[in-house]
């Protein structure tokens, strides 16, 4: 039976080590989602134009634990294994600035969507 045990705390430990190996991985694919985009939005809201790394990772898992814990919401709150825009909206609309920001790249999104189906219809007829 102790020979047993022993040979299962073996396992164990060496699962683990697999798993700490795995850890440290995937965290450094996981940090340089973001890098670029939030050091220039660092230094547009006034930040130095090569702000510390420390501070880029910090604010990327700022990030990504706020859109990990959103998608988890909203598949909560909506059809389950789906994500719709409304459900987004759904959760965020008690914060007046996210909702008028998401309103408008909607509006946005839409207004180009038009553009490019009236462009490719004009392209089609010249044809």
């Amino acid at each position: 039976m102790r020979i047993k045990m022993a040979e299962a705390d073996t396992s164990k430990d060496q699962l683990e080590e697999e798993e700490e190996e795995d850890g440290p991985m995937e965290i450094e694919k996981r940090k340089k989602i973001f890098s670029k985009e939030l050091r220039c939005m660092m230094y547009g809201f006034g930040d130095d134009q090569n702000p510390y790394q420390e501070s880029v990772d910090l604010l990327e898992d700022l990030v990504i634990d706020y859109i990990t814990e959103m998608t988890k919401k909203a598949m909560e709150c909506g059809r389950p294994g789906r994500i719709l825009v409304e459900d987004i909206i759904f959760l965020i609309r008690k914060d007046p600035k996210k909702y008028s920001r998401v309103k408008e790249l909607l509006t946005m999104n839409e207004e180009l969507r038009k553009a490019r189906k009236a462009f490719d219809e004009i392209k089609y007829v010249s044809k």
